[in-house]
């Protein structure tokens, strides 16, 4: 059972959702709790136990005065997609900016609790913050690429971090590029400036930005929120991919879209976890009332 801080206190009806037959999961269904339902089966059905990539105690966050986060526990488990959902300004993304420190560059942030990445302590201010971005990457809501060409654009962090061969550094650009599902589209114009991408292929070029430093985490504030349903098809269906290498972690507004890419599903309200679980139980058969209620629409 993965653990959440808030257990359900009464029995209730499950979530009156009908579920297809599982379906091959490298398929696209119209019903994404299908392929939900097979995703656990493979989970049960590979070798070896989920082990833990990011654990959180007793975590709590804020801005100024304002408490934003309160005594989160969880762990997140590694090479799986984690969605965290629940209304707007609940702490969501509050939590994802602090497993990579990016609310260091905000003044009134603070925080207290432990936060561990792959047995490192993030919170440690002796750590090394431009490494631990290197590990644990961002991809934002909105396409941001650099005001340069599509080359650099991916070229740019394994210039700072590595001391790469041009023939080296080309492999690497590549790779990324095929990794983010990209790269036959854009394969014939390297030199070319990344603003004259459309916005799905800028999102999928920050995609492989990022995954061209070999993080550990890939942390995906919103990433299809700015995106037509096309471009959003192509990165669900990138994460797909993607999640076989790397620890993910999405937030999104989209309950369809948690059901269709995640593994693992936590809820928040007003800065607490309410709940975490398989994802096929947090729709289906939720422990917290509060949460059916939330994953049914009744609420947010």
């Amino acid at each position: 059972m993965i653990q959440s801080d808030a257990a359900a206190s009464r029995q209730h009806q499950p979530v009156p959702v009908e579920l297809k037959s599982p379906v091959n999961h490298s398929s696209r269904v119209a019903n994404p709790l299908a392929a939900v339902a097979q995703r656990a089966i493979d989970a049960r059905l590979s070798s070896g136990e989920t082990t833990t990539e990011l654990k959180v105690r007793d975590f709590s966050a804020w801005y100024g005065d304002f408490q934003a986060l309160h005594n989160l526990e969880l762990d997140i488990p590694k090479n799986r997609v984690t969605a965290l959902i629940g209304p707007s300004g609940c702490g969501k993304s509050t939590f994802l900016r602090w497993i990579n420190r990016m609310n260091d560059l905000v003044a009134s942030a603070r925080c207290s609790g432990t936060l561990e990445a792959g047995g490192t302590n993030v919170l440690d201010r002796a750590l090394d913050v431009v490494e631990l971005r290197r590990r644990v990457g961002m991809v934002f809501q909105k396409p941001n690429p650099f005001p340069k060409s599509i080359y650099d654009n991916v070229a740019f962090g394994p210039r700072l971090h590595y001391r790469l061969k041009k023939r080296e550094l080309d492999a690497l650009v590549e790779k990324s590029l095929r990794d983010a599902a990209l790269w036959d589209e854009v394969k014939d114009r390297l030199d070319k400036s990344a603003l004259g991408l459309s916005g799905g292929q800028q999102q999928r070029l920050c995609i492989a930005r990022t995954i061209a430093l070999s993080p550990e985490v890939l942390l995906m504030d919103e990433p299809c929120s700015a995106l037509d349903p096309k471009a959003t098809r192509r990165v669900e269906d990138l994460i797909a991919e993607l999640r076989n290498n790397f620890t993910i972690i999405i937030v999104t507004h989209n309950m369809q879209q948690a059901a269709r890419v995640s593994d693992v599903t936590a809820f928040f309200f007003e800065g607490r976890l309410i709940e975490i679980d398989e994802t096929l139980t947090i729709f289906t058969s939720p422990k917290n009332p509060q949460t059916e209620e939330y994953v049914t629409g009744r609420f947010g």
